[in-house]
């Protein structure tokens, strides 16, 4: 693919704030007019990414190329064309009308905007009147809208979203994800959400990117399994006691990775959702070892695949799987089933 078709291309980047280091990534690629999720637990590098993508801080070492040229934060190559939504909204001590059009007449705009304020208003649901209104008028949901209709009144090449919908209402979120969707539909933007919604990621993302400790890990569909203490059992494996009572089972980690048995503090286990095999009974399937019982939480359609991803809870452990449409439906899979999981213990990687 030639390079003019990335719209960010990253090399060996490396961030971190005094001596901390957040980010590592050697190589990213991002297509433009994609839609890229980002997923990951908290503290793994979500916002500090998005941050260095939207050129408001430079990485500490490494390259970021914005089409194929390098680019410094807040310069003209980049100023208005990446935008960044962040999970609490930033509003001037203004009407509703001045906070959409600020950006518009920073970038030179200076007739009569109202045209693109008003259009950007009704991407997220709110009317004409509704720019009269002063900043303190808005509910939490009121204002993440209008700071999101702020940037798409500037029609931005790149929206980045860092948890656009976690503080808001339903409506207020179906109208983001909408908006958004709209943005890639009709003007081509490229989109970068890091978000805990799942379901929201799988169905409009074209690609799934995992963070993990400042690093890109697996395809975003990994179960990491962080709890802890463990215990040996007589194979030589890791077992934890699940809140049921169950018993969750693990190979031990390898020499090279530091972990202490008493805690999870240094590693994670990790299986790949493709390890898990899902039935109404309990008899283990060929190549699994162990068995666990569980309820379905939800099923999503995945965009890319258009596999089915399950995830249920064992315990108080949530797992997830990645099945064949065909196979749900002739096991007559559905949220609230009770079923068994099965798997190796083998395929637990540590990280």
């Amino acid at each position: 693919m030639k390079n003019s078709e990335y719209i960010y291309q990253i090399y060996n980047l490396k961030h971190g704030y005094h001596t901390q280091p957040v980010l590592e990534i050697d190589r990213l690629e991002i297509r433009q007019a994609t839609i890229a999720g980002l997923v990951g637990p908290n503290g793994s590098g979500k916002s500090t990414l998005l941050k260095l993508l939207g050129f408001i801080d430079k990485p500490s070492q490494g390259d970021i190329l914005f089409k194929g040229k390098p680019a410094q934060p807040f310069s003209d190559a980049v100023r208005f064309q990446v935008t960044l939504l962040n999970q609490e909204p930033y509003l001037m001590k203004r009407t509703v009308f001045q906070n959409i059009s600020y950006g518009l007449r920073l970038r030179g705009n200076k007739g009569d905007c109202r045209e693109q304020v008003y259009e950007a208003l009704s991407w997220v649901g709110l009317s004409e009147d509704f720019s009269r209104r002063q900043w303190y008028e808005l509910s939490g949901g009121e204002a993440q809208r209008v700071a999101l209709a702020a940037r798409l009144a500037l029609k931005p090449q790149v929206l980045l979203l860092d948890e656009p919908t976690a503080s808001v209402d339903a409506a207020s979120a179906q109208r983001i994800r909408d908006a958004a969707s709209r943005a890639r539909r009709e003007w081509g933007t490229t989109l970068l959400i890091a978000s805990h919604d799942w379901q929201w990621l799988y169905e409009i993302c074209d690609d799934i990117l995992h963070l993990f400790r400042g690093r890109f890990f697996g395809t975003g569909q990994e179960n990491i399994l962080f709890v802890g203490p463990w215990k040996p059992d007589n194979d030589g494996n890791w077992t934890k006691e699940l809140a049921d009572g169950q018993i969750l089972k693990v190979s031990q980690p390898p020499p090279n990775i530091k972990c202490d048995i008493k805690s999870d503090a240094n590693a994670a286990a990790v299986i790949d959702s493709d390890a898990f095999v899902i039935s109404t009974t309990p008899e283990r399937h060929s190549g699994c070892d162990h068995t666990l019982q569980g309820i379905i939480s939800r099923l999503i359609l995945e965009k890319s695949t258009q596999n089915i991803i399950v995830t249920l809870l064992a315990g108080n452990l949530p797992i997830t799987a990645k099945l064949k449409q065909e196979d749900v439906c002739k096991s007559g899979l559905y949220p609230g089933k009770n079923v068994f999981v099965h798997y190796n213990s083998r395929s637990a990687e540590w990280f």
